[in-house]
């Protein structure tokens, strides 16, 4: 996408609208600031994903103001129609189902096209599940990645996360009660079983729970449940220096194995189990001493 040019006319600007990006809270709806709540009663109007989730909590507060529907779905329609508006000196709030606007969620296309017309806009700073999640993870949060939701599709989604097994930094994840527990065993496969996950589910609500281990407790914990509900941050450890392993290590304890005409799965495996290293790096390492690749 090319440059955002915009003019610095002041006397222009100030005859234009603001745009307020309000972050809401991800469950307790007591975790929403003063200031919010007086930006959401004087905005002209509100974009919302869900004009009926953010009714409700509108009317936990007695806030009576016009809500517009905003999604991914008809963002790249409505966004010019709301530049205009804006551009005619009117305000809107833009918030989100939960948290912070724009992470994971719409609203970058419209801030786009206002940074180009010269729109004023302004954070309205809050709740994120992300920044929630890591700051009770106890994993390092000097540094980290947001990684938010990979793909749904499989073959993709591990092809994501192998990109990904060799991060350092803490990565910070979302996933739905319907994919949790299939992401987590794809976690495993690239990352291996060993790596150090916390899940964090249904934060800030009556049904509040963190769940600390390695994957593959984390897959055992989730798998003996009868049903598994709500929406997860997951909040992984990057690879430690200390158990950083060289390659020449591995290639070397699998021509060990091989040799010993162990099956070529059952190697990468133990192998992967051993070091605490992906068993996809593993596993193409056996396939080119064993000659397959």
């Amino acid at each position: 996408m090319h440059l955002i040019q915009h003019t610095n006319n002041s006397t222009q600007t100030d005859r234009l609208g603001i745009l307020y990006v309000v972050a809401t809270p991800i469950g307790n709806r007591k975790d929403i600031t003063l200031r919010a709540l007086d930006i959401l009663k004087k905005a002209d109007f509100i974009l919302t994903e869900d004009t009926r989730k953010t009714g409700r909590f509108l009317e936990y507060y007695k806030i009576k103001n016009r809500l517009v529907s905003y999604h991914e779905h008809n963002e790249n329609k409505r966004a010019p129609v709301l530049v205009e508006k804006l551009k005619r000196g009117m305000s809107m709030a833009l918030v989100s189902d939960a948290g912070t606007p724009t992470v994971s969620d719409p609203g970058y296309t419209l801030i786009y096209h206002a940074i180009a017309n010269n729109i004023k806009i302004v954070p309205v700073p809050g709740v994120s599940a992300a920044i929630s999640a890591l700051c009770v993870s106890g994993l390092p949060s000097d540094s980290f990645v947001f990684i938010g939701f990979v793909s749904r599709k499989k073959k993709k989604r591990i092809e994501q996360l192998q990109n990904l097994s060799t991060e350092k930094r803490t990565l910070v994840f979302y996933e739905s009660p319907r994919r949790i527990l299939s992401f987590m065993e794809d976690l495993s496969y690239a990352f291996g079983s060993n790596r150090y996950v916390v899940i964090s589910r249904e934060m800030t609500k009556i049904h509040e729970e963190f769940i600390r281990g390695t994957v593959s407790e984390l897959v055992d914990i989730l798998k003996k449940r009868s049903s598994i509900k709500g929406e997860f941050t997951l909040v992984v450890s990057g690879v430690s220096d200390d158990k950083d392993i060289s390659i020449e290590v591995i290639k070397k304890d699998n021509y060990s194995k091989l040799e010993e005409n162990n099956k070529l799965s059952d190697v990468a495996k133990e192998i992967a189990l051993k070091y605490q290293v992906p068993k996809s790096m593993v596993y193409n390492e056996a396939l080119k001493l064993a000659g397959k690749k």
